[in-house]
């Protein structure tokens, strides 16, 4: 456990959204491999998740044109622009975060030390990278969303908390770093345009697939998991 001393009811309250936020995001994986699928879901699927290759496709359509979205409450008919969903994008994305930085106001390294477990090459990447982050300061958050796969950006918001940084400090650097990265991949896919729109053509017949593999690795992950707890007792 994260903790070095008798737990109270903030550490098992924020260990609880830890595992919110995990169950959350696996529920999304499905979910975005469809919303990805069809040119008309791009800008909803930007507007829930703050998906990144979301918001590069949402580029490219605003660049060739195929960018409308309506929205109508009786006779009144508004057409939003495409900074709606950005922005809404950027709200969903950094709705969790700041449950990372709870947890390193709470344990300080102790999240980081969890994750880590007790591989010595897992060890030595998260100590890497918590050296990096912690000689980078505030930075740290701007790069935390470079698209790379490494677990940088919640050991980032781990020690932005660890370091006595408010929330409230944190959260605005936060929403304010993912919007200006997200016009970035919006101008990225502008730029791209018609590739784009071709590359995400291609995906469109394939993503119904996608989303159906994805469903049926969760609930097999999801199955086989319960079976070992429940065959571990009845081993005792």
């Amino acid at each position: 456990m994260p903790w070095r001393q008798k737990p109270g009811r903030a550490d098992f309250a924020c260990l609880a959204w830890m595992g919110v936020l995990g169950v959350v995001s696996m529920a999304m994986l499905p979910v975005r491999a469809w919303l990805l699928g069809s040119p008309d879901r791009i800008p909803l699927l930007v507007a829930l998740t703050g998906s990144r290759s979301g918001t590069v496709s949402l580029g490219a359509l605003v660049h060739t044109g195929q960018y409308s979205v309506v929205w109508g409450v009786g006779q009144l008919i508004v057409h939003l622009p495409w900074i709606v969903p950005v922005i809404a994008g950027t709200i969903m994305s950094c709705k969790f975060d700041w449950v990372y930085w709870w947890a390193g106001k709470l344990w300080g390294r102790g999240m980081i030390e969890v994750w880590a477990g007790k591989s010595p090459r897992a060890r030595h990447r998260y100590e890497r990278m918590e050296r990096w982050a912690a000689k980078m300061g505030w930075l740290g958050i701007v790069i935390a969303y470079l698209p790379i796969p490494l677990p940088l950006m919640p050991v980032v918001f781990v020690l932005a908390g660890a370091s006595g940084m408010s929330v409230k400090r944190f959260m605005a650097l936060d929403l304010t770093v993912c919007l200006a990265w997200l016009l970035g991949f919006v101008a990225l896919g502008a730029a791209g345009g018609a590739p784009v729109e071709t590359a995400l053509g291609i995906y469109a017949k394939v993503a119904n697939f996608v989303t159906i593999a994805l469903i049926v690795a969760i609930v097999a992950w999801t199955f086989v998991r319960s079976s070992k707890k429940t065959r571990t007792p009845a081993k005792n």
